[in-house]
């Protein structure tokens, strides 16, 4: 183990200590029995007889097996009556399985109905995700597949741990975030103090699992570094991330409340040959497993094809959400031949290479197509002529997962290609762009792919010559570099303007949108409220809990903040745990009712996790002000709402106290 991960494991103990009511070491989520066929031998003969004295130790686990063998679907002209004979004639990796499933079903099975951490559900999602990803790892020839079957059975478990043993329980988390539609394991850092996989991670450390099912607990959603000791098991990980992602799409995810989705990582694509996979008939396999799993527990699962219709109902109103919000597109810029790297703007940089590259090689058009990495897809962002791609609203966008031939192979080998009809008749670029034959270069920096250069002669019908691909391979390559200084300019420039930690406008954006804000008329400022947010007793909570949980409390309030807030209106962190908000088009009903939605939220939040807070209820006091003309700049604003706020803290702490710009 790296000094690294040392440290990291030091981290997530202690933060796991504060957040659990009991000591790790005594959470009996995992029968001892369990546990032992988690370990067994490798050796057949061994093994059999071992996973036989196992079972016999569990009656209702030995009535189950024996049930298992002598039920019709294996016909056998005797009623077995042994054990062992059973475990032979099952096999013991069916045994196995089936034990697995039955002991750990039996700990998750006992819960209050009212919990919104459905754990039926749950265990719907983990039985799931083991069952595919053991198809996947049969299919790709992986060399243990029951390793995959068990790392997805446990692969949330520290979820669990965090709703049957928690200060403050999983079923707390959810009823917490709502509607939020940020990172899951974001939200559970700010929550816990940890993930549900570090949780994972310390649980499988401290009852000593497998090394390989820790790794799969562990880093499911975020594939270890090539230093970590947990690497070698990256293929088994991408195994069941892949499983994993595949039963969230299905709406099979491991709590129906949650809305974010695990991301897809790069690498499990990278680990994962999407071309020696029938996911058809994967998932039909998958749905019989399902079915004999309900048989085998004689319980009633929720429905898969109701759940997979609920999510194509969720996702059809997302996307109607975010037609509703479609960004307009950026005006058009004038066309001149620069070096990429003359500019940082790729709006600008990109289509004047393109333009370069047309006058250069007399192509008939030619397109900038851009990678989405979370959606996996290209998407046809810049075109040369202008009127190559008429809708910037709608782009012409490919999914990656769907290709094959030539333009795979121009993505994952970073190779120049050609591709013809002749070649590939159904190529989606070629269909799309009413194209006979045309140029793929890809457009990489430091071997990471970026996007691909395209180039045809639809038009003048000229062919198109191996002998120009290393002509063009060049341009190709600065504007790779171009295009990453641009994200790196980017990244740096909104790293001095957001606070690292809340993730909000830091003190010195407040002041420049300000500042602009005073620059309009009359009549736009008239309409103007400033507002401060201080946590209430912040000092104590973070002597009484740690700089750690002081830190989620920030997060936490900034997040709310966040949620409730307007398009248009302003958010930042002024400093310390006092944030401050601009709102823009309202009045003192509409200032109030904004400043008590947050006010109320953040008492809301604070009472479900006053626990992990030992016993700090998590309040807010606001100060507002409404903009009156004698004010003769912002920061005669911004101390009234100070002063208001400091009122709201003499009265009683939180609560909302407005003043005007007389100071009443």
């Amino acid at each position: 183990m790296t000094d690294q991960d040392t440290d990291d494991t030091g981290r997530i103990k202690k933060a796991a200590s504060l957040i659990l009511k009991d000591d790790i070491k005594h959470l009996q989520l995992i029968p001892s029995v369990a546990l032992k066929l988690l370990t067994l031998t490798k050796d057949d003969n061994a093994r059999i007889d071992s996973l036989s004295r196992i079972i016999e130790t569990e009656p209702v686990l030995t009535a189950k097996i024996l049930r298992q063998v002598n039920s019709a679907a294996y016909a056998l002209p005797n009623k077995i009556t042994s054990t062992n004979r059973a475990v032979t004639m099952l096999g013991f990796s069916t045994v196995r399985q089936l034990a697995l499933n039955l002991l750990i079903y039996n700990n998750l099975k006992r819960q209050n109905p009212s919990q919104l951490f459905d754990l039926l559900f749950f265990w719907q999602h983990c039985l799931y995700v083991a069952s595919l990803s053991k198809r996947i790892a049969v299919a790709l020839n992986y060399p243990d597949p029951d390793l995959v079957y068990t790392g997805g059975l446990l692969h949330d478990i520290g979820k669990v741990v965090l709703e049957t043993h928690g200060r403050v329980t999983y079923s707390d988390f959810i009823s917490s975030i709502g509607n939020n539609q940020q990172s899951t394991l974001e939200e559970e850092r700010n929550f816990f103090g940890v993930t549900h996989t570090e949780m994972g991670h310390i649980f499988c450390l401290e009852w000593q699992l497998p090394a390989s099912i820790t790794a799969i607990v562990a880093f499911h959603h975020n594939q270890p570094a090539e230093a970590s000791p947990h690497s070698q098991f990256n293929s088994a990980i991408a195994i069941v991330s892949f499983a994993d992602y595949i039963a969230w799409i299905q709406g099979i995810g491991s709590a129906a409340q949650l809305n974010s989705h695990p991301t897809l990582q790069h690498a499990v694509l990278e680990a994962i040959d999407l071309e020696q996979l029938n996911l058809e008939t994967l998932l039909q396999q998958v749905d019989q497993d399902m079915q004999s799993t309900q048989e085998f527990y004689s319980i009633q699962l929720p429905s898969l094809t109701t759940l997979r219709a609920t999510l194509v109902k969720a996702t059809i109103n997302l996307s109607q959400m975010n037609e509703d919000n479609a960004v307009v597109a950026a005006p058009k810029l004038s066309s001149c031949l620069t070096a990429p790297h003359h500019s940082l703007n790729p709006d600008d940089f990109i289509p004047r290479t393109l333009e370069a590259i047309q006058d250069e090689f007399s192509f008939d058009r030619s397109i900038m197509f851009t990678i989405d990495p979370k959606r996996r897809c290209l998407i046809a962002s810049y075109g040369w002529p202008e009127s190559t791609l008429p809708s910037k609203k709608t782009p012409f966008e490919i999914n990656i997962n769907s290709l094959s031939g030539l333009l795979l192979a121009c993505l994952r080998e970073k190779k120049a290609v050609i591709i013809n009809t002749k070649a590939e008749q159904n190529n989606p670029i070629i269909q799309h762009l009413k194209t006979t034959e045309f140029i793929a270069i890809p457009v990489a920096h430091h071997n990471k792919l970026l996007g691909v250069l395209y180039a045809d002669n639809a038009l003048s019908k000229k062919p198109l010559s191996e002998q120009l691909l290393p002509e063009i391979k060049p341009i190709a390559y600065e504007l790779g570099i171009a295009i990453f200084n641009a994200k790196q300019y980017h990244l740096e420039k909104k790293n001095a303007q957001i606070d690292h930690l809340t993730q909000l406008f830091n003190k010195r954006m407040i002041n420049q949108f300000l500042t602009a804000v005073f620059q309009e008329d009359g009549a736009a400022l008239a309409n103007i409220a400033i507002g401060f947010v201080d946590i209430d007793k912040f000092k104590r909570l973070n002597d009484s809990c740690g700089h750690q949980a002081g830190d989620d409390a920030l997060k936490i309030v900034a997040d709310i903040l966040r949620s409730l807030t307007r398009p248009g209106d302003f958010i930042g962190r002024y400093g310390g745990e006092e944030f401050l908000f601009v709102l823009r088009n309202t009045n003192e009903t509409g200032a109030y009712g904004y400043a008590e939605r947050i006010r109320s939220e953040i008492e809301r939040r604070g009472k479900i996790m006053s626990q992990r807070f030992h016993g700090h209820n998590l309040t807010v006091s606001i100060g507002v002000c409404l903009y009156s003309e004698h004010y003769a700049d912002y920061a005669d604003m911004i101390e009234t709402a100070d002063q208001a706020m400091y009122q709201a803290k003499n009265a009683g702490r939180n609560r909302i106290v407005m003043l005007a710009g007389d100071g009443k």
